[in-house]
């Protein structure tokens, strides 16, 4: 294989260099300014069709580059907003040239690709940019940037915690077990945002996203990668889509200095309704009386317990209204030589429940230097810190179970420590004040690149990068907590150090074929290595909580410590060919083989191929030119990619530390805790995907509309081992598992974006942008002989052949038990009053294996809704977003339902059976503290919610002349203004998806999500 590409490599350079001596060169100048204003235009691309080469504009408009063809020829020229030209040149003459303003879809916008750039109007795959009235957005993370925006994207944050964890999956689920989160490509260094390396293993709570290192306010552009033949060129990596992130630098001719802030309040969006501290023991004396006992108060001291007013409000207790603030400050200027850009910023977010935060510093270094005509150097360094103050993870269940007669504090003003009711719950107030629960991470991320242009259309490109993560977590309970009491205060550090490298060699070769044809070829060689190294100490007993975690030695308990380290490798050879014809016919063939550490030997490489067709439709001779549809363009594109996003060593049998026992002697000894699986390869995904681009009145409306199937076959998936093989997870205390590849998922759907200039007239203007997707996911094989994989009996989820990923098994309600009625209930109690369950098998018994069905979850389309408004200087823009149909599972309810007397409830149970009040759907008060798992407790997650709206002013040019500034911005925004639900929990966007693909949408105590409202500032010198 290597051989091969050796081969390509020189052919190229052969044939290039041969056609190229002999030619001479004339010079081509001129200079290029706007229709309306005649101000230069800076940075158009002009060329001669047919040809490679070409060149930009200086800070004055002009250009002037060589050129070997003699006229006649017909020279190109482009730039993002304005309409492309053509003109014909009969002789060498100096060219003076307007370009109008383009009202239409970009087609000569230039989109960043795998490892290179096209024009929109040569792109043969499906590739969708995020808009810049949504890129402008103030987040912490990029991933919030492809909410509503992308078509076919589905963007849940999955904890409400600063900093915490965004999911983003592509064209739905592709796998189970293994990684379905995209690619992200950050300058040219691809990365998975593995959140375990971004977690020591201390602290308790929602992981911090690692991509919440990276400043938003640095992002140049994003742009989505999602059928197989824009993502194949990352083969491997691509399977489940691939987000390309470019960041901003210097131009040639132009500087400035650059300040953006803001500072806003957030609050939680919506609070849960409880009982209050009277409605709470009228509660529980009627649990008791219902299980034949009576309700008594436990004794309690220092405090008393309130039986008749309002009590507590737990919430109100935690939750408050938090301050976010961001700083950026950016520097960018750029010679004809040299482009240049530094940028700072610090961002702070407080967390909507007491004493949790985030905060980040960051910094960024962009260098671009042309060292000669044919040699030039690009080189980017992130670097960034963040510290997080982490919510426990039973905070939010402590809040609302905690009885409302129980007081946060003792009469001298100390915290009461423990629940005395049978919940025995820690008081949440004290464990968000009191508990030391934080993470605090370095990362630098880098990169430097040479460019030599080898001889006219030929480059080589050689890139190193590093990726550094370093990641250090504390957690201290002190003996003031119920957490800590019993051990005299716990302390735990742990650090987790990865170094990720990358090496990029690749060949660029464009050459024009005849008056008609374009060439465009890369071909590579590609290489990066993962290594990971982690530590976790701690320690229990100590005299004294001063010390916190920062003196273990004088702990009197000892604990073992523990340390791992694990690395991976990958090899990739790529190559990909683009060829156009008269800018009608598009193809695009690629082709990429990845090597991975982490499978078999017989089965380390996979081999992944897409070829993609374009056919510019209005570009034919045929075409009748109208104002009704300007542009049409078909695609069609097929291709494979693979996944590799397990951990590392899973083929291998690995070993486990065990103490034996000889001789009444303790000694120490290792055996294997997992089976090895030689033949652990790739899990790939086959797609096809359709689609059309259309221009219509005068390019006034564009659409792109995309059909898409996806078929993943040979599964990452994890099997438990029986138990007879005497095999088990030391650490874990459970049965030991092993990945094979086995099942199948399909996904298909279409997606539909739509671009709208409504209105133009005298200065103001009105656009609209609609995306809309849907997307249909099936198990289609969980392997031989197994129909389904349930995780645990405890949990609702399941994943069943014929049914989506993250579906539930549960009983079905049937009412309330009457006096008189059969009480069909798989309860013990069995009282009038308690809930009934439908007898699916009519065997007259409620059983889990009969009587629980299965129903599916997905939801039925996803839209995102922007309008824009400009007049004047004033902008305003409205940003909707909706995800219909799908379910949640609320276990919180389910809680909150059982009616024991023992926590609190939802105002639901004032409705209760009673024997004076029978019409109800609310079962009676029981002392029976088990969940018994039911439809009753799943949602619909549809929500429509007005996701972002601002309003902003831009100074005038004459007010700006008077102050020196350059651009000088107000404006006022809201985020997640207004959420219109059915769902009853706190909100169903953060509860939508967690880590694990099977137990998705359960919500189950998730930090709740936040509303906010901003006001910023946007300057420049």
């Amino acid at each position: 294989m290597k051989n091969k590409f050796y081969y390509l490599f020189m052919l190229l350079s052969v044939i290039v260099v041969g056609q190229t001596f002999g030619q001479q060169a004339a010079t081509i100048t001129g200079k290029i300014v706007d229709s309306k204003t005649k101000e230069a235009i800076i940075g158009a691309a002009i060329s001669i069709k047919g040809t490679s080469g070409g060149a930009n504009t200086n800070v004055n408009g002009e250009f002037s580059f060589k050129t070997t063809k003699k006229p006649p020829f017909t020279v190109l020229v482009t730039f993002v907003g304005y309409k492309r030209q053509e003109i014909e040149v009969f002789e060498i003459e100096p060219l003076n040239i307007k370009l109008v303003e383009s009202k239409g879809q970009r087609l000569d916008e230039v989109i960043v690709v795998g490892y290179g750039t096209q024009k929109r109007s040569d792109i043969t795959g499906s590739i969708a940019s995020v808009p810049l009235e949504i890129k402008s957005q103030p987040v912490v993370s990029v991933e919030r940037l492809l909410q509503g925006s992308i078509a076919g994207a589905i963007v849940t944050q999955t904890s409400g915690q600063p900093g915490g964890g965004v999911s983003v999956q592509i064209r739905g689920n592709n796998s189970i077990t293994a990684g379905s989160d995209p690619l992200y490509v950050i300058d040219g260094f691809p990365i998975n945002n593995d959140y375990s390396l971004n977690d020591a293993g201390v602290t308790d709570g929602s992981k911090i996203n690692p991509l919440s290192t990276l400043n938003t306010a640095d992002i140049e552009s994003i742009d989505v990668l999602k059928d197989a033949s824009a993502t194949a060129i990352y083969g491997s990596r691509g399977a489940n889509g691939v987000v390309i992130i470019t960041t901003k630098n210097g131009t040639k001719g132009k500087s400035s200095i650059n300040y953006d802030a803001y500072y806003g309040v957030q609050e939680v969006i919506r609070t849960i309704p409880l009982l209050n501290a009277g409605e709470w023991w009228a509660l529980r004396k009627d649990a008791a009386k219902n299980s034949g006992k009576t309700a008594t108060l436990p004794s309690v001291s220092g405090y008393t317990l309130d039986t008749s007013g309002v009590g507590t409000d737990w919430q109100a207790a935690a939750f408050r209204k938090a301050s976010i603030q961001s700083h950026s400050i950016s520097i960018l200027s750029g010679s004809d030589k040299t482009r240049l850009s530094v940028s700072g910023n610090y961002l702070k977010q407080d967390g909507i429940l007491q004493n949790t935060d985030f905060v980040r510093y960051s910094g960024r270094f962009a260098l671009d230097h042309d060292y000669s005509k044919n040699f030039k150097i690009t080189s980017s360094l992130v670097t960034s810190y963040t510290k997080s103050s982490v919510a426990p993870s039973a905070i939010v269940g402590n809040l609302l179970l905690t009885p409302p007669s129980l007081p946060v504090y003792r009469a001298d003003g100390s915290f009461v420590v423990l629940s005395p009711f049978e919940s025995a719950l820690q008081n949440p107030i004290n464990s968000l004040y009191n508990q030391l629960n934080e993470t605090k991470t370095n990362r630098i991320l880098g990169n430097v690149a040479g460019e030599l242009t080898l001889v006219e259309g030929l480059k080589l490109k050689v890139l190193f990068g590093i990726d550094i993560l370093d990641n250090k977590q504390n957690r201290y309970l002190p003996s003031t907590t119920a957490e800590g009491q019993a051990l005299s205060g716990l302390a735990t550090v742990g650090s987790v150090f990865t170094t990720n490298w990358l090496n990029e060699n690749t060949l660029s070769y464009e050459k024009a074929l005849g008056q008609k044809g374009k060439l465009n070829a890369i071909v590579g060689f590609t290489a990066q290595q993962s290594k990971t190294e982690g530590t976790v100490a701690e320690a229990a007993g100590f005299a004294t909580d001063a010390f916190g975690y920062n003196n273990l030695g004088t702990g009197i308990t000892n604990r073992t410590p523990r340390s791992y380290a694990n690395d991976w490798a990958l090899a990739s050879y790529l190559g990909r060919v683009n060829y156009s014809y008269d800018d009608r016919y598009l193809l695009t063939l690629t082709l990429r083989a990845d090597g991975s550490s982490k499978f078999g030997d017989g089965n380390k490489w996979g081999y992944f191929p897409s070829a993609a067709f374009g056919w510019n439709i209005s570009n034919e001779k045929f075409w009748q030119q109208s104002n009704t549809i300007n542009q049409l363009k078909f695609r069609l594109s097929a291709g494979s990619t693979g996944n590799q996003s397990i951990p590392a060593y899973q083929s291998l049998s690995q070993l486990a530390y065990f103490r034996y026992n000889f001789s009444n002697t303790t000694v120490s000894g290792y055996a294997p805790n997992t089976v090895p699986n030689s033949n652990l390869g790739w899990e790939k995904t086959f797609q096809v995907d359709a689609g059309f681009d259309v221009g219509l009145f005068n390019n006034r409306i564009s659409l792109v509309a995309d059909y898409y199937y996806k078929k993943t076959t040979d599964l990452l998936l994890t099997r438990t081992v029986p138990g007879t093989s005497g095999l088990s997870d030391f650490y874990n205390g459970q049965a030991s598992t092993i990945y094979q590849n086995i099942g199948a998922v399909s996904n298909k759907g279409y997606e539909i974006y739509i671009n709208s200039h409504n209105v133009d007239i005298k200065g103001f203007k009105w656009n609209s942008t609609l995306v809309y997707s849907k997307n249909i996911n099936e198990i289609l094989s969980l392997g031989d002989g197994v129909s389904q994989i349930i995780p645990s009996i405890s949990s609702p989820s399941i994943a069943k052949v014929g049914y989506p990923v993250g579906s539930f098994i549960v009983y079905q309600t049937d009412g309330v038990i009457q006096s008189g009625e059969t009480p069909l209930t798989p309860q013990s109690n069995k009282s009038p009053g308690g809930q009934k369950y439908k007898d699916i098998n009519g065997d007259g018994v409620i059983t889990q294996a009969g009587d629980r069905v299965v129903i599916a979850n997905q939801p039925d389309f996803t839209a995102g809704l922007t309008n824009t408004f400009s007049y004047k200087g004033f902008d305003l823009s409205i940003f909707f977003q909706a995800n219909v149909g799908g379910k949640i599972y609320n276990a919180n309810r389910a809680n909150l339902e059982l009616g024991t007397g023992y926590t609190n409830a939802t105002r639901d149970l004032l409705n209760r059976w009673t024997p004076s009040n029978t019409n109800t759907d609310v079962k009676a008060a029981f002392q029976d503290p088990a969940v018994t798992i039911s439809d009753r407790f799943i949602e619909d997650a549809t929500y429509y919610r007005l996701k972002n709206i601002s309003f902003g002013y831009n100074f005038p040019a004459k007010f700006l002349k008077k102050t020196h500034l350059k651009n000088l911005r107000l404006y006022i925004s809201a985020q997640n203004a207004a959420t219109w639900t059915k769902y009853t929990g706190f909100d169903p966007e953060v509860s939508l998806n967690g880590q694990s693909l099977i137990n998705k949408g359960v919500d189950s105590g998730v930090y709740p999500n936040s509303k906010s409202y901003q006001a910023g500032l946007s300057v420049s010198f």
